[in-house]
């Protein structure tokens, strides 16, 4: 089963760079790897490139709520700077959030979560 989401994820990331304009208003890119980047729009902090990864995982890419996205950017960013987010735990960084219980990455349900805080 996760080989089939895999190749399925691959596929939808593997068409053309389109943009995704996620429900907090920040624009989600597909490069054709099995990455995505979340750009930078404006005064943004963490929580509303994990609302974009995760709307664009559940509705852009219609995956299950419950897939884990994982940051590949080392949370020290420059301002002007987006995001890299991906599916693969192996490329993961801390996300950049406060977390009590630490680990890495979150589900894409949690992670749209934090569009709720931006209404």
């Amino acid at each position: 089963m996760r080989h089939l989401l895999t190749a399925a994820v691959c596929a939808a990331l593997a068409t053309p760079a389109s943009a995704f304009l996620a429900q907090n208003g920040l624009v989600v890119r597909a490069d054709g790897s099995d990455a995505f980047d979340v750009a930078w729009t404006g005064p943004s902090g963490a929580p509303d490139f994990w609302c974009a990864a995760g709307d664009y995982a559940i509705r852009g890419l219609n995956l299950p709520t419950a897939t884990r996205i994982f940051r590949y950017d080392a949370p020290r960013r420059k301002g002007g700077e987006g995001i890299r987010f991906g599916l693969d735990e192996s490329r993961a960084q801390p996300t950049g959030l406060l977390r009590l219980q630490g680990g890495r990455g979150l589900t894409a349900a949690y992670a749209r979560r934090f569009c709720e805080r931006s209404r």
